[in-house]
C-alpha cells in the first residue's frame, strides 16, 4: 500500500490540532452549562436553566466519549475495541443532536482499535457532510479480517467534503489547521489500519467506504 504524500504533519503538530479539534467541540456545550447557571444565579426560570444545564452537559458528554474512542488511546485493554462500543458512541453522539438518525449493521466483534478508530473518524466525516441532518447508515462486513466499511449518508443537503478528498486522493493546497485535521486524521488512520478509502456522490446519497488494501 503506498503511502499517502499528504500526511506529512509531525507528531506534535498532529497532537497540538487534535486538541484544538476536541476543544472547539466541547466548548460550545460547555459554555451553555456556565450560561444556565448564570441564569439561575440571577433568579431566572429554575426550569429554563436546568433544561439548558441538563442537555448541555449531555451534549458535552457524548461529545468526549466519541472523542475519546475516535482520537484518544481509550481506556480499553490492549489494542482491540468493542465495535459495539464504537456503535453506542455514534448513536448517542446523534441522539445528543437530534438532527441525524445512525443505522448500524454488521457482526458485532472486537478489532484493531485503529480500525475502530477509522471507523468513527469516518462516521464524523459522513455527519459533517449532511449538515442540516438526515440519516447514516453504516455496515460493517467481515470486520475481524477482511473488512470492509460502508457508511450511506442521506439528507436534504448533502456534498462530500472537499478537504476530506483533497487529503485522501488529491493534493493539499493549503497547511493543515484545526478546521481539516479531522478528516486528515481519518485518511492517516486508514493507512495505519491498512486501509482505503473513498468516497461518491449519487444520485441522493453519499458513499463513504474502507476496505482492506491488497498485500503486495
Amino acid at each position: 500500500m503506498a503511502k499517502n504524500p499528504n500526511l506529512t504533519l509531525a507528531g506534535s503538530d498532529l497532537a497540538a490540532l487534535l486538541c484544538s479539534r476536541v476543544c472547539h467541540d466541547v466548548i460550545s456545550p460547555v459554555g451553555a452549562i456556565n450560561n444556565g447557571l448564570e441564569l439561575l444565579d440571577e433568579g431566572g426560570s429554575d426550569a429554563d436553566a436546568l433544561d439548558l444545564i441538563r442537555t448541555s452537559a449531555l451534549n458535552a458528554s457524548v461529545r468526549l466519549k466519541l472523542a475519546r474512542l475516535a482520537f484518544g488511546a481509550s481506556g480499553s485493554v490492549g489494542a482491540s475495541i468493542d465495535t459495539g462500543e464504537a456503535e453506542k458512541a455514534a448513536k448517542d453522539f446523534a441522539a445528543a443532536e437530534k438532527k441525524t438518525e445512525v443505522v448500524w449493521n454488521g457482526p458485532r466483534a472486537i478489532i484493531p482499535k485503529n480500525r475502530v478508530k477509522m471507523l468513527l473518524n469516518l462516521f464524523l466525516v459522513a455527519y459533517g457532510s449532511i449538515p442540516r441532518g438526515g440519516v447514516i447508515d453504516v455496515t460493517l462486513e467481515n470486520p475481524e479480517y477482511e473488512a470492509k466499511f460502508t457508511l450511506v449518508a442521506k439528507g436534504r443537503m448533502m456534498r462530500l467534503p472537499p478537504k476530506f478528498m483533497e487529503i485522501n486522493s488529491g493534493q493539499v493546497e493549503e497547511a493543515i489547521d484545526a478546521h481539516a485535521i479531522q478528516p486528515y486524521y481519518t485518511v492517516l488512520l486508514a493507512e495505519e489500519a491498512g486501509m482505503v478509502l473513498s468516497a461518491v456522490q449519487t444520485e441522493d446519497s453519499l458513499v463513504y467506504t474502507a476496505v482492506m488494501a491488497p498485500v503486495e
